[in-house]
């Protein structure tokens, strides 16, 4: 059959090519087999990725044992933990970008056949996924797997509990050694870390949009399983070349609203929703904020894991995985199970023998944590182009919340105002020029997040910011405020003392100003001064679009 990588290994004008090729060491044989590129994150410095090499390896067996030819190529990968709290959290979201167009770069200029991917962590999983759409080839994502929680004074732990550690230190609730077994026992070994963080949500989600493999998001990085996973992608994606099943054939809108769906059951990070956004713009679908807000309405959050509640990734995986939620979430039919997916089946094939092994775990329709989902989108007068919120993760008492304003232009200012001891219960914490332009870079302000809930400030103040949040982040933490202040939004016309009113129930979000006042102050206002920004940041900044649309670069 005729394939892509003709393009470099076919005829005689292709003899300059594949003599490239074996001066790599492949043979005559191997020539004659699809090209498939196995693009790995594999790095020393992220955790997630630590493994990555033995699992690409795994891939590449499956790829070998199915009759294909595997290539390995590499990724990046920020680690967004190592990266929290200083200048390297503005590379974060951006790096998506390169990491979509470093797959796009990779897979035309050899000719791949195909494509496995191997991400774990935060923007790796979307930038390459995002790659895959863009260049519709037949793909498949096989990610790294989860972290084991790990165990601090005999309770479990995750990364979360390690960053509030943080402000109960400051608060003087816990000393030294404390501190230091925290930091020496919260993340015990290689994967994602395990809790429903922005990785492992959307590993899950991979599953939940077809284009990963049952298991995908919730084996954990240690088991066998995932390496006899990482096998059978492999071997799949050979099925995928053979019927030309591409990601713009699986990426349907219904399909999107099936991950939609599942998002809320789990009750995902808010940060799956700039991620969804940009898949979706790649794939050519069409959904806005209020799609997620009418899924939200009528998708019950089956799930309260890290930071949510005590349950972990390990404990998902072990109640039946993402396959129990979906199978629940079709009894009550919230799914569309006629759908194809990369396992050559549908949706409904996949599903079946699926089943809750742990209704604490994932609690069954009929005794839901909530009748709505995970997530919300909040719309007002500081956010006419809405805002996110984790509304799982947050106290009954939050939900609705009127307190004064306390302005902030960047992290470090409200992360020294929150250790210092000057923020007091009732107060919503404003921290602006953080978004996509104004970071640049959108930075995840779990720093702060976790420095009010260490302080046991969490049930009483709330924190509203144009930046956005780690899925490690709990409380009434109100992100992605778009129009953002560098883009003129409202949310830089707020003024410390300034009454800000928050009902997540209602969706909405509002400062109790009147619009006179507020365009006196548009009138007169002075945007704060923000170091210049170099490198190839600068020209993200320039090109890079709000989060209400995903955060994605102007075309």
């Amino acid at each position: 059959m005729e394939m892509r990588s003709d393009a470099v290994k076919k005829g005689p004008e292709r003899a300059p090519n594949r003599s490239l090729f074996y001066a790599l060491g492949y043979t005559k044989e191997e020539l004659e087999r699809p090209l498939i590129g196995v693009v790995s994150a594999y790095s020393e410095i992220v955790p997630g990725h630590q493994h990555l090499e033995q699992l690409a390896q795994a891939v590449m067996d499956g790829v070998r044992m199915a009759g294909g030819t595997p290539v390995l190529v590499p990724s990046i990968g920020v680690c967004d933990g190592i990266a929290m709290g200083h200048l390297g959290m503005k590379y974060s979201l951006p790096s998506r970008e390169l990491i979509c167009d470093s797959v796009e770069t990779m897979a035309l200029a050899h000719g791949f056949d195909g494509l496995v991917l191997v991400p774990n962590c935060d923007k790796i999983v979307p930038g390459m996924l995002m790659g895959a759409i863009r260049l519709n080839i037949p793909a498949i994502v096989c990610s790294g797997g989860p972290m084991l929680a790990g165990k601090v004074g005999g309770e479990s732990a995750t990364l979360s509990k390690m960053f509030e550690a943080v402000g109960s230190y400051k608060a003087g609730l816990i000393d030294d050694d404390q501190l230091l077994e925290f930091e020496q026992n919260t993340c015990p070994g290689c994967g994602s870390c395990a809790g429903m963080y922005t990785a492992n949500s959307m590993n899950c989600l991979c599953e939940a949009v077809g284009m990963a493999l049952p298991g995908n998001g919730t084996i954990p990085a240690v088991y066998a399983a995932r390496t006899q996973l990482a096998k059978h992608a492999g071997m799949q994606v050979m099925q995928l070349v053979e019927k030309d099943l591409k990601p713009r054939d699986i990426l349907t809108p219904a399909a999107f609203r099936n991950a939609l769906a599942t998002d809320m059951a789990l009750g995902c990070s808010t940060n799956t929703v700039l991620h969804l956004l940009a898949l979706a713009h790649e794939a050519g679908v069409s959904i806005d904020l209020n799609t997620i807000n009418e899924v939200s309405s009528q998708v019950p959050n089956l799930c309260h894991l890290a930071p949510a509640g005590p349950t972990h990734m390990q404990d998902l995986y072990a109640a039946g995985g993402v396959q129990a939620v979906m199978a629940q979430l079709a009894e009550g039919g919230y799914i569309d199970t006629t759908l194809p997916t990369v396992t050559g089946k549908t949706v409904a094939e996949n599903l079946r023998g699926a089943q809750n092994k742990n209704p604490a775990a994932i609690r069954p329709l009929d005794d839901p944590y909530s009748p709505t989902g995970g997530l919300a989108v909040l719309f007002g007068n500081i956010a006419r182009n809405g805002c996110v919120v984790k509304r799982s993760a947050v106290a009954p008492e939050m939900l609705t919340h009127t307190g004064p304003a306390r302005c902030f232009n960047s992290e470090e200012e409200a992360i020294a105002a929150i250790y210092s001891g000057s923020i007091q219960p009732g107060d919503v914490v404003v921290i602006r020029y953080e978004g996509p332009k104004g970071g640049p870079g959108m930075r995840e302000m779990l720093n702060p997040t976790s420095a009010l809930a260490g302080m046991k400030l969490d049930k009483s103040v709330a924190l509203i910011t144009d930046g956005r949040f780690s899925g490690a982040s709990r409380g009434a933490s109100i992100g992605h405020v778009s129009p953002e202040a560098a883009a003129g939004g409202e949310i830089g016309l707020i003024q410390d003392g300034d009454s800000i009113t928050i009902d997540i129930p209602a969706y909405s979000i509002h400062l109790n100003v009147s619009d006179e006042e507020l365009e006196a102050r548009r009138a007169a206002y002075v945007a704060p001064e923000k170091p210049p920004v170099s490198g190839w940041l600068k020209r993200y900044a320039r090109l890079v679009t709000s989060a209400n649309t995903g955060a994605v670069l102007e075309s």
